[in-house]
């Protein structure tokens, strides 16, 4: 199991940015209040398919919290009951989390196979859990930063929850987005520990804080980002459906989040320039550059050619791993210990 605790932490890792990739395309398809109860869906553990699964009609039975649509409202079942000729209100009591009623099929399959590969991410950080046992008496952080990992999983499904039952809110979208980098950072830090220490790469103190700079940088455009994402979901639902209005008249937010993209380039630009004059060995900061690139390309397509389709998933994809590709090369730039000089 010790051998093949880094496979089990990685394979951790892929399962949590396979999250991450459900969850921008719930964002790009407007499907975030696609299950409006949780953690099931319309009171469902398997979601329906079709709005007479949802809609009252005699002779059906029903059990203790299924949902119904019913006057534009969510009504749950309060017991086991078979329907008579009329409605009887008795067995039924509002939703009281929300008030938004819609049924949308596909909405509701994206977001619940969202919520199923949390569920599969949430097995496999568990079983990574379970694994570093092994690494107890060897090197105790290890296990608890894997448990540590599980416990954010927990936290992380409760605020999608909250997620869902704020309709949508814009400040816990990027609490829970920013959730998930801390995730797979604190994975990475795991996987570091428990790889050989193989020294690759030159420390470098500039280099380091540097990068630390452009980690936070990368940080604070992302929570930029989710705004502006927002302020496009509110000029759809207030009746922009065309994606040619969507930034027409942008908010402040947007061209904040335009211009900083250009020092975010810039500063890791200069890391690229240090670590090729220098020779650091940082190989994996031809990835940044190449990230930073799509992402400034994906950006003005989405300004430009009026948001082609994909490119707001891939922008939020990208952006995410970006994080996890900096975060690593900060770990490698950490100064070496006496014991390992």
């Amino acid at each position: 199991m010790k051998k093949h605790f880094p496979t089990i932490a990685k394979t951790a890792l892929v399962l949590v940015y396979l999250v991450i990739v459900a969850g921008a395309l719930v964002r790009m398809t407007g499907s975030g209040m696609g299950c409006p109860d949780w953690p099931k869906c319309f009171g469902y553990y398997i979601p329906p398919t079709d709005l007479k699964e949802l809609t009252w009609e005699p002779n059906r039975a029903f059990e203790k919290g299924q949902v119904i649509i019913k006057d534009e409202s969510l009504l749950v079942a309060k017991d086991n009951f078979t329907t008579e000729t009329s409605f009887d209100p008795a067995h039924w009591e509002k939703y009281t989390k929300h008030d938004y009623a819609i049924f949308n099929p596909l909405h509701t399959w994206i977001e619940y196979i969202n919520r199923l590969c949390g569920a599969l991410a949430g097995l496999a950080c568990f079983f990574m859990a379970i694994a570093s046992f092994r690494f107890w008496k060897q090197n105790k952080k290890i296990t608890l930063l894997s448990w540590l990992v599980v416990f954010m999983m927990g936290f992380q499904a409760w605020l999608g929850a909250k997620v869902v039952y704020s309709v949508l809110n814009p400040i816990k979208i990027t609490v829970h987005m920013v959730m998930a980098l801390v995730i797979v950072a604190v994975i990475l830090y795991i996987i570091q520990l428990a790889r050989p220490k193989l020294a690759t790469v030159k420390y470098n103190s500039t280099f380091r804080n540097v990068l630390l700079f452009s980690l936070l940088l990368t940080l604070i455009q992302v929570a930029i980002g989710t705004q502006v994402r927002q302020f496009v979901d509110e000029q759809v639902k207030n009746g922009l459906t065309a994606s040619i209005l969507w930034l027409q008249n942008p908010s402040i937010t947007f061209y904040v989040h335009r211009s900083f993209s250009i020092l975010v380039f810039l500063v890791n630009v200069y890391l690229y320039i240090k670590n090729t004059k220098f020779g650091l060995g940082y190989s994996k900061i031809n990835w940044v550059i190449a990230l930073i690139g799509v992402e400034i390309l994906t950006g003005m397509a989405m300004a430009y050619l009026d948001f082609p389709i994909g490119s707001q998933a891939i922008h939020l994809v990208l952006a995410s791993i970006l994080f996890g590709i900096q975060f690593y090369m900060i770990l490698e730039a950490k100064k070496p210990s006496p014991a390992n000089s």
